[in-house]
């Protein structure tokens, strides 16, 4: 099987790591069966699509619609990658998976508009609701047309990117997943998320800006009482698809 690309941007440790054994596990993946690049080290090296079944960008702090200057210079490196990779994917509509940030770099590149102004998420689980074409589409189909997510955004699409099918939205922000062409898609909440992967990452970014640091503990018992079952299968069925 080719190895599924898996691209990161978070520059804690702890978190990245969670991250990468998240996206193995209920992707169902091997650690033979990815390449993972932190991006936020040393950028994306080349790469031939032809060597790979997919393409799973994760999250992080960094927030695309942040000014220049406000940008580390790591950021505007990677960056620059994704867009140079993102021309590659659009061009083969090769099999691509965005995560919450992994969203908004996809969006943006597609001339989307992508800001702090509206439809930011306080950390929590939310109700992801399908739209008809949602219903239709492969990695959703049979799944409840109401679902719980993870999520814990600042930015958001401000409106449907040109050229994106919208499958799911939310109360607070109507683009939650959309789909490019037939197999490059984007998720606003975490597929790869259970309830000690966001209760770890509220303790990574508990002075980052996402929520007041005094509601940490408060956040993580809320955690428990969450029903998080499906966006997991979403991840699998994405891998399920195009694995090669």
């Amino acid at each position: 099987m080719r190895p599924f690309l898996i691209l990161q941007i978070r520059p804690f440790d702890d978190a990245s790591d969670d991250e990468f054994k998240a996206l193995l596990k209920y992707g169902g993946l091997k650690e033979t069966e990815a390449h993972r690049v932190r991006m936020e080290q040393n950028g994306i090296p080349e790469i031939n699509l032809d060597d790979y079944s997919g393409i799973i960008v994760g999250g992080g702090p960094s927030n695309v619609s942040d000014s220049l200057i406000d940008k580390s210079e790591a950021q505007k490196r990677f960056e620059a990658d994704l867009n140079i990779l993102f021309d590659k994917v659009f061009n083969n509509d090769f099999p691509f998976l965005g995560i919450c940030y992994g969203m908004g770099a996809l969006a943006k590149h597609q001339g989307g508009e992508v800001s702090k102004e509206l439809y930011g998420e306080s950390v929590g689980a939310i109700d992801i609701s399908m739209t008809a074409e949602g219903q239709q589409d492969k990695l959703l189909k049979g799944l409840p047309t109401v679902f719980m997510a993870y999520c814990g955004h600042k930015e958001a699409c401000q409106n449907l990117t040109p050229g994106a099918t919208l499958l799911a939205s939310s109360t607070e922000c109507p683009s939650q997943m959309i789909r490019f062409q037939s197999n490059i898609y984007a998720t606003q909440f975490h597929v790869e998320l259970d309830e000690a992967g966001i209760k770890l990452r509220i303790e990574a970014y508990k002075n980052h800006g996402y929520f007041n640091p005094e509601d940490a503990q408060f956040l993580i018992d809320k955690m428990a009482d969450a029903n998080v079952i499906y966006p997991s299968k979403i991840l699998r069925r994405f891998v399920d698809s195009y694995k090669r």
